[in-house]
């Protein structure tokens, strides 16, 4: 199993702003679908990713709309 992704989010909309990367960490729990889920130190990012690289980003607090990333990248 892969410990870390690197997810990276498109940039603000309309603008030609870089992209965002956020690198996350296995918390040893499982999502909805039953795959690992991953967050960032803060905890505020949270995904579940499917051994396919599938993504599926989960709300870590009240009136979250967490975005979808463009791409999920393992790291060593």
């Amino acid at each position: 199993m892969t410990r870390r992704f690197a997810l990276t989010f498109p940039g603000e909309t309309g603008g030609h702003a870089e992209q965002d990367v956020v690198v996350v960490e296995a918390t040893g729990t499982r999502g909805p679908g039953g795959h690992p889920v991953y967050a960032d130190p803060s905890g505020i990012v949270q995904a579940e990713i499917s051994d396919r690289g599938e993504v599926r980003m989960l709300a870590s607090g009240g009136h979250q709309l967490p975005r979808t990333p463009l791409h999920a990248e393992p790291l060593p």
